[in-house]
């Protein structure tokens, strides 16, 4: 429930604004000059904020469609990525956006038109060259559609672009919009998962692994292409009995001649967001895991990382030709 909603001047008449403030007439309204005096403001406490979180409306300036890390994709050449909104439903201790942003409100930038001009402006730029484009990158995609309304308003830009794909990144069982819609080969919705009791443990208020295993049983009935993600890997004492679960259920069930793309990486993060999460977490059970500092970042050592990521990678590479396999971080 949204009870504190933050607009900027600049949108305050945008019809996306005005609809959304139909959506929550008793939520408290503040006006600001830019999100930016909510949003980054030093000293914030992200875990009280967490529990009740604010929504900010907003304008995107610059920076619509960005290149994603190298070793970030799923096949193309060419990969970008756009973020119509700023943090995430959901509580995942591992997250990266708990050390990037100052604050746990959710930002939502409604001049949606000024990212499909420049999505469209890029799939231009490369021809007929295959482009992918990813939408979670720094939300969930799916966890807020009815809010935002983005499956809606976003996909038909990629129904009329058969070189350009998008990733629907999520671990949202949120898939009405979608199952509304017919398919388009050009969309993968791409489903993030851990083993149960790791989910359990650290992926506060995600549904749970078998319900997002019925959504996507769903979506591929439905003619959707949809993906496996697992990243980062978590490790724990039982690590390769609970990866071996996890991916029997998984891959017992689904249609793998359905699945577009498993991609797979370890846990890692950048040191300074790291050392925010000790802060937040210091007594927490992902902490306590063996860490190592390595080119700037955090992650596990060198060893037992390369093990945790060649198990895995033989266990999914048994059920999932090479060429749908997409490694995201160091692989052996």
């Amino acid at each position: 429930m949204i009870n504190l909603i933050y607009i900027e001047k600049e949108v305050h008449e945008h019809p996306r604004t005005l609809a959304i403030l139909e959506r929550y007439p008793q939520a408290q309204r503040v006006e600001c000059e830019r999100y930016s005096e909510i949003f980054n403001r030093k000293a914030q406490n992200f875990r009280l904020q967490k529990k009740q979180p604010a929504l900010i409306l907003a304008r995107k300036h610059e920076g619509h469609v960005l290149p994603t890390p190298k070793q970030y994709g799923i096949g193309a050449d060419y990969n970008y990525y756009f973020s119509h909104m700023l943090n995430c439903l959901y509580d995942c201790r591992y997250c990266f956006l708990q050390g990037m942003f100052q604050s746990a409100h959710y930002v939502l930038f409604v001049n949606y038109e000024d990212f499909i001009e420049n999505i469209e402006q890029t799939i231009a730029k490369h021809n007929n060259e295959a482009v992918h484009f990813f939408s979670g990158y720094d939300c969930d995609s799916l966890a807020m559609d009815p809010l935002t309304n983005f499956v809606d308003e976003f996909l038909p830009v990629f129904e009329h672009s058969p070189n350009a794909l998008i990733e629907l990144r999520t671990k949202s069982t949120q898939i009405r919009t979608l199952l509304k819609r017919e398919a388009i080969e050009n969309c993968v919705v791409a489903f993030s998962f851990t083993p149960a009791e790791i989910a359990m443990a650290l992926e506060h208020k995600v549904p749970a692994v078998n319900k997002r295993l019925q959504s996507i049983l769903e979506l591929q009935q439905a003619g959707w292409a949809v993906g496996l993600r697992f990243d980062p890997l978590i490790y724990t004492d039982n690590f390769k009995q609970q990866y071996n679960e996890l991916f029997s259920m998984i891959f017992d069930q689904l249609d793998l001649s359905l699945l577009h793309s498993v991609s797979l990486g370890s846990f890692r993060l950048p040191k300074s967001y790291f050392k925010k999460l000790e802060k937040l977490y210091p007594d927490d059970v992902l902490l306590a895991s063996p860490q190592a500092e390595e080119s700037g970042n955090v992650g596990y050592p060198e060893k037992l990382r390369l093990d945790m990521l060649d198990y895995c990678k033989q266990i999914i590479t048994h059920h999932v030709p090479d060429d749908k396999f997409f490694p995201c971080h160091e692989m052996i």
